[in-house]
């Protein structure tokens, strides 16, 4: 939580903070910066003991230093920066960090530029710490109650200008977007932009810091914009529907199972050989149940596996019908790396926590059905044998620990909560979901 500090403090941190008074550096995402890894850092301060712990504002906009006192008066301090997720790629390069905080994935082209501190996509450097929507939102007196992507992209390319094009109201549409560094931009720009061709309209006003946008659209009539969940604010979310999928608001179970059109990850990068100990000490708690909570009263949301009462719908299969009604789907799903059937970084996590839920409410034992989706092909049967072979690829790792299923079952290219146009909604088709009894 940040405290107020005196003028004589303000002018101590006026001042550049020498690194080597520095227990651990990291940079990048405004969403995570902003208040999370804050809150973070504290928690494992707390943790470990420390005492006198504060957020101590900089002389910078979004810098902000955490430090906490041990019994010996010994200080453990943190910088976190917090000017987009570009930023953190290039301070891991430039030796300015030890840690990076992204809100979308890191680029190819990150990668390779970082390729002399070892593969950043590989599951002991990319860790997932949360899941956030990101969240497009109005003035709170806008009666609009949803948009899909494909709307989304024109409004946000100056093709669709106006209210009355939208039949809310009449009077120009103002843009409102995150600037060029900002992984919430990259995010918008994946899954909105990019699959319907479009570019951000140079009408748009550009905000580093996420509240500042949420602010400024709350008090805009004529505003739309988006921005991570956690900062929406006073501002009102519009429900989105991509492709055939249902509009959906950015729930906190359908941001847990990325079903939302808009889900995304955040996470923390640390090169595998990057022996920081407090960075690693961060990521082992940013991991555990206390590290979580913490994320959860961010307002974004957490890991945990909690059960999730689904209502069975008339377009639902009868099968998947049946399934509703008798028993409950985890707020958990599998996905898997572009192009095979592997699971996934955050996957290969999500099994143990599964198998952690399992164990601690006895249903190890013919209590778990595991059901397969995946994107539309020319061959309907293909694409069922498709999906009921990515669900057997988490029973096996599920059986490893002691799991033994009721039931696999493969429904193909129904229930689709992407379009299947492009290959980012191709992949978010491909999905594994857990039910029990």
């Amino acid at each position: 939580m940040l405290r107020p500090v005196t003028a004589l403090l303000l002018a101590l941190f006026a001042l550049p903070v020498d690194a080597d008074d520095l227990a651990l550096r990291l940079q990048g995402s405004n969403t995570i910066g902003a208040a999370l890894a804050p809150a973070l850092v504290e928690g494992l301060f707390a943790s470990q003991g420390l005492q006198a712990i504060e957020t101590l504002p900089t002389a910078i906009a979004n810098e902000v230093l955490v430090q906490g006192r041990d019994a010996q008066g010994h200080y453990s301090r943190v910088a976190i920066a917090a000017h987009g997720t570009s930023t953190g790629f290039s301070a891991l390069k430039s030796g300015e960090a030890e840690m990076a905080a992204a809100s979308r994935p890191i680029k190819d082209s990150e990668a390779q530029a970082l390729r002399a501190f070892g593969d950043l996509t590989r599951a002991d450097a990319e860790h997932v710490i949360a899941l956030d929507g990101v969240a497009v939102i109005v003035h709170p007196d806008n009666p609009l109650p949803q948009l899909d992507t494909v709307q989304l992209a024109q409004i946000f390319a100056g093709e669709i200008r106006n209210w009355d094009e939208l039949g809310v109201g009449s009077g120009p549409i103002h843009l409102y977007a995150r600037d060029d560094r900002s992984g919430t931009f990259e995010t918008f720009k994946t899954l909105v932009l990019d699959p319907h061709r479009q570019q951000l309209a140079g009408t748009a006003q550009r905000f580093e810091a996420a509240d500042a946008l949420a602010d400024a659209v709350s008090r805009d009539r004529q505003a739309i914009g988006f921005s991570s969940l956690a900062t929406s604010h006073a501002s009102k979310v519009l429900a989105i529907a991509d492709g055939h999928s249902q509009a959906m608001l950015p729930t906190p179970g359908l941001i847990a199972s990325e079903d939302y059109p808009l889900a995304r990850r955040l996470y923390f990068y640390l090169p595998a050989g990057q022996h920081n100990p407090l960075a690693r000490a961060l990521l082992e708690f940013t991991q555990q149940a206390k590290g979580q909570a913490i994320v959860a009263r961010s307002g974004f949301i957490g890991q945990q596996v909690t059960p999730l009462s689904v209502p069975a719908q008339e377009h639902q299969p009868a099968r998947y019908r049946r399934l509703a009604a008798a028993a409950q789907r985890l707020s958990v799903n599998f996905r898997f790396q572009a192009g095979n059937a592997s699971l996934d970084n955050k996957a290969l996590r999500d099994v143990q926590r599964v198998v952690e839920y399992l164990r601690q409410h006895d249903k190890l034992q013919r209590k778990v059905v595991l059901v397969g989706f995946g994107d539309a092909k020319d061959d309907a049967e293909r694409a069922d044998l498709l999906s009921r072979l990515r669900a057997m690829a988490v029973r096996r790792e599920l059986a490893k620990n002691g799991v033994a299923l009721r039931e696999v079952i493969g429904l193909g290219e129904q229930l689709p909560v992407a379009a299947n146009n492009d290959e980012q909604g191709r992949i978010r088709n491909r999905r594994v979901e857990v039910w029990v009894y």
